[in-house]
């Protein structure tokens, strides 16, 4: 019994150490601990595997459907959505394709089943993960309304410029209507310079004053003088009278001295008055509303480069194509055959979700201030006469009228003869009359071999400096030379005035400005510009400049035509 208690005891005390011994005793815990910590780690890298794979199976799909979509893909969009998978080797994630195709769009939509395996979740009893992934892009032909607004001023003869501009623009004609089956897009043409030419059908549709005529043929020279007033929106009066720029060259020099200098005249060079504001040229009339693009681009590559730069004016005229205002204009062109019928109602009111309003304004320099010719002295009888035979030129001047003779008027000679450098009491015939002869203010019979010219007919034979010095700081100056001078100013001011560029500059500020909040996109592009026309053109621009300004150089203006006629086109994603 003893040794029974011996031995219980004994085995008491060895085990009592190990009992009282508390190291270890947070094994257990940490053990769970880090189960669950792994756990929570497998999670997590399950979870990032997953979502890994979904993004790429989504930009896979976005890239499919956008490619698939594409108007100029001739592949069947299903089989470019499956080749995409294919190559990014997620082909067995694809779930269907939807085509819907339309004769002016195409929409591509994916579904896509993301399925990955778990490697940790699984012991929770969730072997996978899933997920639908959809994607939908579509392209849409839709209406189109565009005007090129291109700059033909003398500088762009240099540089190729000219050139270049004809190559750009005829592959932007052909890159925008290769893909118009429907006729849903549009394409005016406004050249400009100094001017813009409008042509004698788009001429006729305004309310017209001061008119030339067919003096000497040139009818061909169809511009009107804007007022500034008419800047300060898209939209352009029908019945507001706007006057005729005359045709009349304002800007050659003339021989300025004390003798007779036969008269200088326009002259023609190449084909080309270039010193004339308006150029009498039909490869300078504006397109309204085509999308024949032989026609298009034959009138493209018959561009010629002449005059000086108004791009306040250019923009006007290619922002009034695309106000709804100018509708009733493109219905009466297209009932006479000269804008498609499938045209007549354009342009589309603002706001039109059917219908994107695009100008591509284009210039190589900056405004040059415009001429104004005087009002008093655009149509009318002048004091002018002309003889028939030999076409020297005579003016009557009423100072020289003697009010002391005012019974005979003997004594008055009031018509300065420039060849001769002598007063006659009548316009020269020919003839000089004999010194009893008297003025008569109201000859009857009337002169012969003689007539009195409109101005318009002074203008189609003579300089405005020819005829201020001639006719007027000649007859009038006596032999001061700064008399002369004086009176020469005098009238070569009556006849001209400009508007400086200051003026232009804000008129294009204020028609850019009116455009861009009807919703009208403007693309802008400065062709090798100076400073001031660049900085002008991308503050036309619509933003962001990144997207529409563009900053060309040489071949480099074939890209930015490219890129502009591609973002009419580009694709979108719906979803």
């Amino acid at each position: 019994m003893t040794n029974r208690r011996t031995r219980k005891a004994a085995a008491l005390n060895r085990v009592a150490p190990f009992l009282r011994d508390e190291s270890g005793v947070m094994a257990p815990h940490i053990l769970i601990f880090f189960f669950l910590m792994l756990l929570v780690g497998g999670i997590a890298v399950d979870l990032m595997r997953f979502e890994n794979k979904r993004v790429a199976v989504q930009q896979t799909m976005d890239r499919a459907t956008l490619a698939a979509a594409s108007l100029e893909n001739d592949l069947q969009p299903r089989q470019v959505v499956e080749s995409y998978f294919a190559t990014a080797g997620v082909e067995s994630e694809l779930d269907e394709v939807v085509v819907v195709q339309a004769m002016n769009s195409r929409t591509v939509k994916a579904k896509a089943k993301v399925h990955s395996d778990n490697y940790f979740m699984s012991m929770m009893n969730t072997p996978f993960l899933e997920a639908d992934n959809r994607s939908q892009a579509e392209q849409r032909v839709t209406n189109v309304e565009i005007s090129l607004v291109l700059d033909i001023s003398g500088s762009m003869a240099s540089n190729n410029r000219i050139n270049n501009l004809k190559t750009a623009a005829s592959e932007f004609i052909d890159t925008v209507l290769d893909q118009d089956t429907e006729n849903k897009i549009s394409i005016s043409i406004v050249p400009y310079n100094g001017q813009v030419n409008l042509g004698p059908v788009l001429f006729s549709k305004f309310n017209v004053t001061n008119a030339h005529g067919n003096v000497d043929t040139r009818e061909d020279s169809y511009c009107l003088d804007l007022p500034t007033s008419t800047y300060s929106s898209t939209a352009l009066s029908r019945t507001t009278p706007l006057p005729q720029t005359p045709f009349v060259d304002s800007w050659s020099s003339t021989t300025q001295g004390t003798s007779y200098v036969a008269i200088t005249g326009p002259t023609i060079s190449g084909g080309l008055y270039s010193n004339m504001w308006c150029q009498p040229n039909e490869k300078t009339y504006v397109s309204v509303h085509r999308n024949n693009r032989t026609a298009l681009k034959s009138q493209i590559n018959n561009l010629i480069a002449v005059g000086a730069t108004s791009i306040d004016l250019g923009l006007k005229w290619g922002a009034m194509l695309l106000d709804p205002g100018s509708r009733s204009i493109v219905s009466e062109m297209s009932a006479a055959g000269e804008v498609p019928g499938y045209f007549s109602t354009r342009p589309a009111a603002y706001g039109d979700k059917e219908t994107l309003k695009v100008i591509v304004l284009m210039t190589d320099g900056e405004n040059f201030e415009q001429e104004r010719h005087g009002d008093n002295y655009r149509t009318g009888i002048s004091d002018i006469w002309q003889t028939g035979s030999n076409g020297y030129m005579s003016i009557f001047h009423a100072s020289k009228v003697d009010n002391k003779d005012a019974t005979t008027l003997c004594n008055s000679r009031p018509f300065y003869v420039p060849h001769l450098n002598a007063w006659h009491s009548r316009p020269w015939n020919g003839s000089t009359p004999g010194s009893k002869d008297c003025y008569k203010p109201n000859p009857s019979p009337p002169y012969t071999n003689v007539q009195r010219l409109t101005w318009q007919a002074v203008w189609a034979q003579a300089r405005t400096n020819w005829v201020a010095w001639q006719l007027y700081a000649r007859a009038l100056g006596g032999s001061s030379s700064s008399s002369r001078n004086a009176y020469f100013d005098t009238w070569v001011n009556n006849f001209r005035s400009y508007t400086d560029t200051g003026t232009m500059d804000a008129r294009l500020d204020q028609v850019c400005e009116a455009a861009k909040a009807k919703g009208v996109l403007i693309y802008g592009i400065a062709f090798e510009a100076p400073a001031g026309g660049a900085s002008a053109i991308k503050g036309c621009a619509s933003s962001p400049a990144s997207t529409y300004f563009f900053d060309a150089n040489g071949l480099e203006i074939r890209t930015a035509f490219a890129l502009i006629a591609s973002n009419l086109s580009q694709l979108r994603l719906t979803q």
